[in-house]
């Protein structure tokens, strides 16, 4: 769910762009994530289908900020040690 909110946090997206720039992950999957932030009302799907960050959901992102810092810079020392 955490990638979902990274990858629209930069503005709103297509389902395929979206589903595209999380790997190729499965539809169901992606699906399902979606439903449930928009549940939590974190997102919104538009009359257009692109689904986009609601204002608590732009606020969950910019707390999760850190987090994302910070696996950017140890992402690859964790991929090795699982790896391993």
């Amino acid at each position: 769910m955490l990638r979902v909110i990274r990858e629209l946090e930069f503005g709103p997206l297509g389902f395929l762009e979206l589903r595209r720039r999380m790997g190729n992950c499965s539809s169901s999957m992606l699906s399902t994530r979606l439903h449930t932030l928009q549940k939590a009302g974190l997102s919104v799907q538009h009359p257009d289908k692109s689904h986009e960050l609601t204002a608590a959901g732009t606020e969950l992102a910019g707390a999760l900020e850190p987090l994302w810092v910070w696996a950017d810079r140890r992402g690859d020392a964790i991929a090795e040690a699982l790896d391993a």
